[in-house]
């Protein structure tokens, strides 16, 4: 795992001794439930399957994404994970000019430098709270026709500020841009997907290319399956010629077809995960030397304004307590005083909010 990703566990357990699984891991954005119990079950239960090879059409599974999504089963592709679909579209597309909304996840611009593209960067800015209004997105619009972009990218909710854009404002992008429109979704599940989710456009608008992942929301970053919703057949055929026979496997297969169907799984992370962030947030504010950004993931960005401390010290600092944070300097458009905490169980919140209460006082 590069550190650019986040914590890597075995590294930070070697350096100070301790398990693992003693550390508490605030970079990950990982839900901190686990996976769906009945899709565990079911896994056990038909353990046996490893034998034999997954469906090659995955009908299953594809049903189960699509009833769970609101799209149609033709439109959805499966991949290892949702980098890999990220890379694919990319190589798909091909563009030679593309927008990237940043603040942004470092992959994006890594894949779109491997074909030599040139990526021009809109930021969404600090002093408006890294929000982008209905004002931003007609300029948004105006800078996509005028510069030709063949490509925009952006992250729902944004990793790492955490702002979101909703359904309708998506659908004004795709009305009025040729453009192609890729939405990494990672974390729209821990939000209102009905308001922010652009999973039902895809069947309507053939510029539009939906991914996501199980790693976050689902807790299954093991099983390596995500997917991707796009109607544009010939992006569709492209990207699965280049694909492997059987790409997911027998037990990410299984899982899927269980775990998009489990609504209490889904809706009790929702509400709970909801829950925990508004307290996140509220007591984060309580602390003087941060200005803490409202958010639609299962994060929270925070900037140190007294410049007291550095992220990375306040991270060096937890590191013995066995508390993990993101340090985010390494984000274009943010700089060392920026820090992103994940929103794990209530018991753990508190430990967090009473570390950082120690050492910003």
């Amino acid at each position: 795992m590069s550190v650019n990703h986040g914590a890597n566990l075995y590294d930070l357990s070697k350096k100070y001794g301790f398990s693992k699984d003693e550390f508490l891991d605030f970079s990950s954005n990982i839900n901190p439930f686990g996976a769906s119990k009945l899709a565990k079950e079911y896994v056990i239960n038909n353990i046996d399957q490893v034998s034999i090879y997954p469906d090659p059409n995955y009908i299953n599974l594809k049903k189960s994404i699509s009833d769970y999504c609101n799209c149609l089963e033709k439109n959805i592709i499966l991949g290892s994970g949702a980098t890999e679909l990220i890379s694919s579209f990319v190589k798909t597309i091909n563009p030679s000019n593309a927008l990237l909304l940043s603040p942004a996840y470092s992959e994006y611009e890594k894949e779109l430098s491997k074909i030599e593209c040139n990526i021009d960067k809109y930021y969404s800015r600090k002093e408006n709270d890294f929000k982008i209004d209905i004002i931003d997105i007609n300029e948004l619009i105006n800078n996509v026709n005028k510069n030709n972009y063949q490509l925009i990218i952006i992250c729902n909710p944004s990793n790492p500020t955490g702002f979101t854009f909703t359904c309708s404002e998506i659908e004004m992008l795709l009305k009025n841009t040729s453009a192609f429109v890729m939405v990494d979704e990672t974390y729209i599940e821990f939000t209102d997907s009905n308001k922010f989710s652009s999973t039902k456009l895809v069947d309507t608008y053939d510029n539009l290319f939906v991914i996501r992942g199980t790693s976050k929301f689902f807790s299954t970053p093991g099983i390596r399956l995500g997917y991707g919703l796009i109607s544009n057949k010939k992006v569709q055929e492209s990207i699965n010629s280049n694909l492997d026979l059987w790409n997911i496997n027998i037990l990410a297969s299984l899982m899927g077809e269980i775990m998009f169907k489990d609504n209490d799984f889904i809706n009790n992370t929702v509400n709970v995960m909801t829950e925990q962030r508004t307290l996140l947030i509220n007591e984060l504010r309580k602390l003087d030397d941060l200005k803490v950004f409202d958010s639609q993931g299962n994060f929270i960005l925070c900037e140190i304004t007294s410049k007291s401390l550095t992220a990375k010290e306040v991270r060096e600092k937890l590191i013995p307590h066995k508390i993990i944070i993101r340090d985010c300097a390494s984000f274009d458009g943010l700089d060392e005083y920026f820090f992103r905490v994940c929103i794990l169980k209530p018991e753990e919140n508190q430990l967090l909010l009473d570390s950082l209460r120690n050492i910003l006082k």
